[in-house]
């Protein structure tokens, strides 16, 4: 029987080696199933483990699903840390941080599925997911704002703007249909974010 309640992170080497092959594991079976049609045998198979093994990182399929959402967020969270670091300005970051964010979903194209899926898994999964990005978002652009990178605004709509650009671009040229040159895409995205719409 399943353990009632989800176990610590191991500390172990090997048990994290074993913990991670089943998020890896469960990242595809989520991304191609949908969360209500994948069940956590198909996981195992996919992670070659035993079933018993599952158990013992994590409780059930919500647990594990949960667990695969924080993971998705915080290997975001990495490869655009990497690849933003080299920015000296917030208007620099922003060019970069897109870029990076669309090479990321272009690898993970699971991901879209997975977090939209959280959202009817419960809603606060889904919500929280995009809640981190803002609250870093936010305090960034206030941070611009008080060296004069950017000019003065609400940083809180701001990032939840920025992060819908990013999020549909991404959606629509990395994983519905690849466009001849991405480069280009962050190109005319980065000239709408920097310049807005009005004629110049």
């Amino acid at each position: 029987m399943p353990p009632t309640e989800a176990c610590v992170i191991p500390k172990t080497a090997r048990g994290q080696k074993t913990r991670e092959a089943l998020l890896r594991a469960a990242e595809k079976v989520f991304g191609e199933k949908g969360y209500y049609a994948a069940s956590i045998s198909e996981i195992t198979q996919e992670a070659q483990v035993a079933m018993g093994t599952f158990y013992l990182y994590f409780k059930d399929k919500e647990d594990v699903f949960r667990a695969l959402v924080q993971h998705m967020l915080e290997l975001v969270r990495a490869h655009l840390r990497k690849h933003v670091a080299p920015a000296t300005t917030q208007i620099e970051a922003e060019r970069l941080g897109l870029k990076a964010f669309l090479s990321f979903v272009s690898r993970h194209k699971n991901l879209y599925r997975i977090v939209l899926d959280s959202y009817s898994v419960d809603e606060t999964i889904y919500s929280q997911y995009f809640q981190v990005f803002a609250e870093l978002y936010s305090r960034r652009l206030t941070r611009a704002q008080e060296l004069g990178e950017i000019v003065p605004g609400d940083a809180e709509v701001r990032a939840w703007c920025l992060i819908g650009i990013s999020n549909f671009l991404g959606m629509r040229y990395a994983r519905w249909k690849r466009p001849a040159s991405m480069e280009k895409v962050v190109d005319t995205a980065f000239d709408l974010i920097t310049h807005g719409l009005a004629p110049r």
